[in-house]
Parts: structure tokens; C-alpha cells; sequence
């Protein structure tokens, strides 16, 4: 069984696939040796992790080179975050090509408007539509047909009525299904209500966003898991720890506190290392 039909399985079981994003090796080889079955690659992480000030300064062929570190790292399914496809239509059979080779299991493609401008802004729906048919059908080409694509919409975010953005979410994700999307990754939920409303609209697996500034204390993952979320992804979970964890760090050093770091246990030991490294 390739990645990719493994990574369908663990969306269509009755287990919720929670799936941390990653930003590099390291970090994937301890979500997965953490026991979690599939790898997020997180474009927004990526751009942290390389000091980028926006998202959209990592490009096509930086983000390929980092989603392929970390798929030589693991042995689980990799999801990929290909953003809006790094540009139109016409550019979408480059791009899945690009992470079909690097071998990824499933690709994240979105609805939103990638510039500098400020708001939220969405492509037409067709648009969307017409670009999820065009990569699947470019993963058949490229030779992984079952290469899992996950129908991302923003539209939440460009309504000013919740109500409003969540039936144009709901039309929007059964629309990208029935394109060929093989899930719906809706953004910008903030209340466990919400979700209730999405999984009940959407004709097909749905996938939440947790553990973030707009819903960190709104619900769980067992709430999700209860309302029947196909998959919840953790975007920046991964990255933020390991930032506060170096800041302070860091701060201790500063104060010449070195020893309490190995007193509290805040250091990695050489074993742990030589773990993860498979040494």
C-alpha cells in the first residue's frame, strides 16, 4: 500500500487523524516517533522557521526542498502545504508533479488570495474547482492517481456574518468534493458550534485547524473527535513550542542558571538525540 492510499484510510476510518504540522525533519521524526500517524508540513511554519516576515516568500521550489527533508525523515504520510498551487490553474500540473516526486501522500490546495494586500480574499469557486480537477488529474500523470487532496477554503474570513461565511464555506466544500477533493480543510473556526455546523453541511471528511490563537480555548481535540472531524490539523503547535522553549533557554543562559536547565530537565540528553537520529 503506497502513502497515499494509507493516508485515505486513516480519513475515512472512525478514528479522528490528528496531525501535527511539521517544519522541518527533526520536528517530524518527534511527531511521528510521538506515535502520531501522519505529518503536516506547514507552510506558515516554514516561513517562521526561515526568519521570513509573510508566508508567500517561500516559494515553490524552497517549499519542495523542505517537504522533501521531511518525508525522507519519516515513514508515515506526509501532507504537503502546496498554498493556493503557486499560482493559476495553468501552474497547478507543475506543482503536483513537484510533490508527487518528493513523495508526498496528500497535497493542501486553498481557495484564498496569496499577495501582500490586506483582508481576506477568495478565488471564485469554479476557479477552485477547476484546480482541484487539473491536480488530480496531474497526480495521475505524474503516477500517484491516489495522491490525497485536501480542498481548502478561507471564505469564513471574508464575510463580516459568521452565519453568512459559514453556509458560503459549506457550498464552497461540497463544490471542491465534488471536484475530486478528497477532504475540506474549512479555516477560520473559532466556536465548537461551528464545527457542528460544517461536519453536518459538508458531504464529505472535514478537517479543523486547532490549537490556535482564534480557537485555543473554544474546543478540544476530543470535542472535535466527538462531533466527528475527520482530521484535525495542529498548525503551529510544533513551531511555538519550540521557540518558547529556546527562549528560555536562552534567558537562562543569560542569567548563568545553566545547571538548573539539566536540573528541571529542559535539555534533550545525548540518548534522546541519538534516538531520534536512529543512532
Amino acid at each position: 500500500m503506497n502513502k497515499s492510499q494509507q493516508l485515505k484510510d486513516l480519513l475515512i476510518s472512525k478514528e479522528t487523524l490528528v496531525i501535527p504540522d511539521a517544519y522541518d525533519p527533526i520536528s517530524a521524526r518527534i511527531i511521528e516517533q510521538a506515535g502520531f500517524k501522519a505529518v503536516q508540513c506547514s507552510g506558515y511554519s516554514f516561513s517562521v522557521a526561515a526568519c521570513r516576515k509573510n508566508e508567500i516568500d517561500i516559494g515553490l521550489k524552497e517549499n519542495l526542498a523542505l517537504t522533501a527533508g521531511i518525508v525522507q525523515a519519516v515513514s508515515v504520510p506526509v501532507m504537503a502545504d502546496g498554498e493556493d498551487g503557486f499560482g493559476g490553474v495553468e501552474q497547478i500540473p507543475n506543482t503536483i508533479e513537484g510533490y508527487v516526486k518528493v513523495g508526498t501522500a496528500g497535497v493542501n490546495l486553498e481557495d484564498q488570495v496569496l499577495d501582500r494586500q490586506p483582508g481576506a480574499r477568495v478565488v471564485d469557486a469554479a476557479v477552485m474547482q477547476e484546480k482541484i480537477r487539473t491536480a488530480k488529474k496531474a497526480a495521475k500523470a505524474a503516477g500517484n492517481p491516489d495522491l490525497v487532496i485536501n480542498g481548502r477554503t478561507d471564505a469564513i474570513k471574508t464575510f463580516a456574518s459568521k452565519k453568512d461565511g459559514l453556509n458560503e464555506a459549506i457550498r464552497r466544500g461540497n463544490l471542491y468534493l465534488e471536484a475530486g477533493a478528497d477532504l475540506v480543510f474549512v479555516t477560520g473556526v473559532s466556536t465548537l458550534e461551528e464545527v457542528g455546523v460544517l461536519v453536518k453541511g459538508i458531504k464529505g471528511p472535514v478537517s479543523i485547524a486547532a490549537g490556535l490563537a482564534n480557537n485555543l480555548q473554544a474546543f478540544s481535540i476530543n470535542d472535535l473527535k466527538a462531533l466527528g472531524v475527520a482530521r484535525v490539523s495542529l498548525p503551529s503547535i510544533a513551531i511555538s513550542a519550540n521557540i518558547k522553549a529556546l527562549l528560555q533557554a536562552m534567558e537562562a543562559l543569560k542569567s548563568g542558571v545553566f545547571t538548573s536547565l539539566i536540573q528541571e530537565g529542559r535539555l534533550c540528553s545525548a540518548r534522546d538525540i541519538g534516538r531520534l537520529l536512529g543512532a
